[in-house]
């Protein structure tokens, strides 16, 4: 049995959740989100909770039911609160910058590199060396933020790089005489 499965997703209050046969849309402040579910997964609304639960008793069934959960629960989540990634660029003249809505960052190439928002992303430099990318999807967010990480990954000699907030990065020691 999945034990995320069973679990209710609470659906706070200014947060719309329409079912639609397999589609389920969340309509909520910040925006409006839709994800069609599997085949195998029902979905019902009872009060303010949506409860999933599986048509079928497969194993993919039982693999989807909680990953549909998940992703209901992520749904509502963004709607509501929104979700957030941080970077951060470590060294000498690493640096980002706001161009209009537009991200440019000098990574220690030639050029400098601009990253333009995708749809329902926002950008923010609240430092030279940290970005803060926010939006309402989840999979969106952590998307743009590997693909800028990806640019510049750390290195494991002198740590430079884009990195995650938090990240550790293991070093290498250097070449000896």
């Amino acid at each position: 049995m999945s034990r995320i499965g069973k679990k209710a997703v609470a659906v706070p209050a200014g947060v719309t959740v329409t079912i639609a046969g397999q589609t389920v849309t969340v309509k909520g402040p910040k925006g409006q989100l839709a994800w069609t579910v599997a085949e195998e997964i029902d979905v019902k609304q009872e009060g303010a909770e949506l409860l999933l639960s599986k048509k079928v008793d497969t194993t993919r069934a039982q693999s989807m039911w909680g990953l549909s959960r998940t992703l209901v629960a992520n749904m509502v989540h963004g709607v509501t609160e929104g979700f957030e990634a941080t970077l951060e660029l470590v060294g000498v003249g690493y640096r980002a910058a706001m161009k209009g809505d537009a991200l440019s960052m000098q990574l220690g190439f030639s050029h400098e590199v601009d990253v333009p928002p995708p749809a329902g992303i926002a950008f923010a430099v609240p430092k030279q060396t940290e970005i803060k990318i926010s939006g309402i999807d989840k999979q969106a967010v952590g998307e743009i933020a590997a693909r800028i990480r990806r640019i510049r990954p750390p290195e494991p000699y002198k740590g430079k790089g884009v990195r995650y907030a938090g990240e550790k990065v293991r070093r290498k020691e250097g070449k000896k005489k």
